[in-house]
């Protein structure tokens, strides 16, 4: 079965047109696929900005730095630590 669809007539300046032409021929696909996957894709970056956005409001920075640098607990395995030139980037309390 068939998923739904619906049309949309779409103006694009003609440089744009052919440079989703030439980069949907070289990718292989029609240009309608081209530009509904490329749709899809910004929908799926506002959805995961949205997503963290929400998240960090949520943050409690504090509670994560208490937990992070409390001295109860295991050191951290070797395969767990971070490079050496991360950990200078790290911040410090």
């Amino acid at each position: 079965m068939k998923s739904p669809t619906a049309n949309f007539a779409l103006r694009l300046p003609a440089s744009l047109k052919n440079a989703v032409a030439e980069a949907s021929r070289k990718d292989g696909v029609s240009i309608n696929q081209f530009i509904a996957l490329a749709v899809a894709e910004k929908l799926s970056v506002m959805r995961t900005a949205e997503f963290f956005a929400e998240r960090r409001a949520r943050a409690d920075v504090e509670e994560a730095r208490r937990i992070l640098f409390r001295d109860s607990g295991q050191p951290p395995a070797p395969e767990d630590r971070l490079p050496e030139d991360a950990r200078q980037a790290a911040p410090t309390e």
